[in-house]
């Protein structure tokens, strides 16, 4: 059975309590598209408000420790995020890898933290422009993918892969649908290899410049199951014309 596409907003460092009338018209639209998952991850601060004021769309976090507690300063657990309403976490997003210094098994930890207190994850995954020019794109994203996956039976049931290829993050740049069918080929290959017949299962979204106008072609490419969406899910209008997309011809 094919799984509904999956439409993301990352807010990153945006959004103060103000915001969460863009996250309510957010989630009246998205409730009359219920053949579309939408998930919103705001900023720590708003993850309790928003989860609260929301009914059709999900909650989650941008990052979360490895650890459940304890003494580290700044940081935020999994379990504190499921605490505050939150059903899902994004772990090793291209900003979080640079300019952290995140490693693979970084994230890996990360995921199995969010696995473990019952959140989905979002693992982020996606090559440089150096690396493109290479000829590496893949080599890099696939085994992004062997280092940064959670272990563990189950773990695929509640796995999303999100691939980003870092020089198209906000910048405008978009490969081409050949060039994003080919990589999301590669990542269902890769997949199913480590996870077996689980991995024809695992929902694989697109990030990178989504918006309104690119949605349609980048959305209908092979193997994307959703988007993960920046600058333009920070309006509600901008957001919802790409859930219309994902919903396809007639659903408006």
């Amino acid at each position: 059975m094919a799984l509904r596409p999956y439409i993301v907003g990352n807010w990153k460092m945006n959004g103060t309590r103000a915001m969460l009338t863009e996250a309510g018209a957010i989630d009246r639209g998205a409730a009359r598209h219920p053949g579309v998952q939408v998930g919103i991850a705001p900023p720590f601060t708003l993850v309790q408000a928003m989860a609260e004021a929301v009914e059709a769309i999900v909650v989650g976090g941008q990052d979360c420790h490895t650890q459940a507690s304890g003494a580290y300063t700044g940081d935020v657990s999994a379990a504190m995020l499921a605490d505050a309403g939150a059903g899902f976490v994004i772990v090793g997003h291209s900003e979080r890898r640079a300019i952290h210094g995140e490693k693979d098994a970084d994230v890996r930890a990360k995921a199995e933290a969010a696995l473990a207190a019952g959140l989905g994850v979002i693992v982020c995954v996606g090559e440089t422009e150096a690396q493109r020019d290479a000829g590496k794109a893949e080599a890099v994203v696939t085994a992004q993918i062997a280092g940064s996956l959670p272990q563990g039976e189950g773990a695929a049931a509640q796995l999303t892969v999100a691939y980003e290829p870092v020089w198209a993050i906000g910048t405008g740049r978009v490969p081409s649908a050949e060039d994003v069918s080919a990589m999301h080929r590669a990542i269902r290959a890769k997949l199913v290899a480590l996870l077996g017949e689980a991995g024809s299962e695992v929902r694989i979204l697109y990030g990178g410049s989504v918006n309104a106008g690119n949605a349609a072609e980048l959305l209908g490419c092979d193997d994307v199951g959703g988007a993960l969406v920046g600058g333009a899910s920070l309006m509600a209008d901008s957001l919802l014309s790409i859930v219309l997309a994902a919903a396809g011809p007639g659903d408006d």
